[in-house]
């Protein structure tokens, strides 16, 4: 960390509100006037849709190739800018960086102005129906709202500057495929579906008045909404992962922790058995993919490692031998800058907010050891839940990282590295293509930044820096027309 760091003093919240009372009201309200099978089932995804359907369709291509000139390229790869080149756009992809004296026939040109073209931005840990609806909102909301307010909000996190996200939690299959059809304006969704959960783990959101459920006990209403879904023993965390398989994860999310806004599990606790997170690994590889886990021990990280998990969620109070196995092992590290500063949100009770301290100190520690042994495979994420206000700071969070990372790296981390995470997803990849770099066969997901954030990290923090967004070989906002 940099000599005079701000952050040597941490005194930050960290963690969702997830597991508080009000949230499990949210739960107890969510269905209100609506059958809790058929709304949540096929209602909510239907009228949604159906709103959205209204929409111009955005998923033409540009009828012809466009090639862009006067650039300078940051290509998600090197840590130099490449100069000299010109890319050239076609169908969606990347076709060819070409020479500047190479003359391009039947192509739009675009002059950039010398500006620095990167790769569109990667979060690898987002929510997106939970991120941008108040608590108090989503509890006296019908479902349908629910689904719309996350559409509107999937724009705006595209017009940030973010052209794919990893979702590792939330009912998000129909909003990927409203984007991916047309019908809806938003970034590339990797989609987890439900979080994987055991009885008073870190995803169990009922009530202790429903506790003991029986064995023919109707869903949990964050069950029935697609939240998290729980399971207990092998048998259980088989049939429920390959639920989320079947309606299109690209990867499981599975809970081996607690969690810091917890009632029932604290931080310490250790969640699934060696067995049960086995099967999940199981079944989920039997798919041709992978599993990640919430967790913040270095006990837990370590089971997690252990049993198959190829990516640690968070893992803030690891410690260095722990460290040294996710570095030893390949495993890949997501975390998040939960941080004492503007975005930190002390709550709860006295151990809680002191949880949080914990995890603030424990995110400097793990940064200063990431830098130490140079790991390869950490990636970054913001985890923001039910914080509208917040996810504004998006670009923000990332720029961050600068203060323990060159700008580079930071920019890195956020393109290429998650770019290099998603093809982990295997067969169960939802975009055939490279995403997080320009290069040829990638897909034309881009950014015309004015400025250098190779020199000034804090550009990708703030979009009117962004002369264009591009995504898909389409021109989402473009400034030099």
């Amino acid at each position: 960390m940099r000599a005079g760091s701000k952050y040597q003093h941490l005194i930050h919240g960290a963690g969702c509100p997830c597991h508080t009372p009000e949230f499990a009201r949210l739960n107890k309200r969510l269905m209100d006037g609506f059958s809790r099978r058929s709304v949540l089932k096929g209602a909510a995804a239907t009228i949604a849709a159906g709103a959205l359907a209204s929409m111009p369709s955005l998923a033409q291509a540009n009828d012809r190739a466009v090639l862009l000139t006067n650039v300078r390229i940051f290509d998600g790869l090197s840590d130099a800018l490449i100069e000299g080149r010109n890319v050239l756009v076609s169908n969606g992809r990347i076709e060819a960086l070409i020479p500047v004296a190479e003359d391009v026939a039947d192509a739009d040109v675009v002059d950039c102005g010398n500006r620095v073209l990167m790769p569109g931005l990667i979060d690898a840990h987002w929510h997106s129906l939970l991120c941008a609806i108040p608590m108090q909102t989503a509890m006296t909301a019908q479902v349908p709202y629910v689904h719309l307010v996350a559409a509107a909000e999937s724009e705006k996190t595209l017009m940030r500057g973010f052209t794919t996200v990893r979702d590792v939690g939330g009912p998000a299959f129909a909003l990927k495929r409203a984007i991916d059809g047309g019908k809806a304006i938003g970034p590339r969704i990797y989609p987890a579906g439900a979080m994987i959960t055991q009885t008073s783990g870190h995803g169990d959101f009922r009530m202790p008045y429903e506790i003991p459920a029986s064995d023919n006990t109707d869903l949990s209403h964050a069950e029935e909404a697609g939240i998290s879904s729980i399971a207990n023993g092998v048998p259980q965390v088989l049939k429920r992962v390959r639920e989320q398989l079947m309606l299109g994860a690209s990867q499981i999310k599975i809970m081996t922790g607690g969690g810091v806004s917890s009632q029932y599990d604290p931080i310490p606790s250790l969640q699934f058995t060696p067995d049960e997170i086995r099967a999940a690994v199981q079944a989920t590889e039997d798919w041709g993919t992978y599993v990640c886990a919430h967790v913040y021990t270095a006990e837990g990280i370590k089971r997690s490692i252990e049993n198959g998990v190829a990516c640690i969620e968070h893992g803030q109070l690891a410690d260095e031998e722990t460290v040294r196995m996710i570095v030893d092992t390949g495993t890949w590290w997501s975390i998040q800058p939960f941080l004492a500063d503007e975005d930190s949100n002390p709550q709860g009770t006295e151990q809680q907010r002191q949880d949080q301290r914990n995890i603030a100190e424990g995110t400097v520690r793990c940064f200063e050891w990431a830098d130490k042994f140079n790991i390869e495979r950490m990636v970054w994420g913001t985890d923001i839940l039910f914080n509208p206000a917040k996810t504004n700071s998006q670009g923000r969070q990332l720029a961050k990282l600068a203060e323990w990372f060159s700008p580079a790296t930071v920019l890195k981390m956020a393109t290429s590295r998650t770019g290099e995470l998603l093809q982990l997803s295997g067969v169960r990849n939802p975009y055939r293509g490279r995403v997080g770099v320009i290069e040829a066969g990638a897909f034309a997901d881009m950014l015309l930044i004015d400025g250098n954030p190779l020199e000034d990290i804090s550009l990708i923090a703030d979009p009117d820096n962004m002369a264009v967004i591009m995504k898909d070989g389409r021109f989402f906002k473009n400034t030099l027309v």
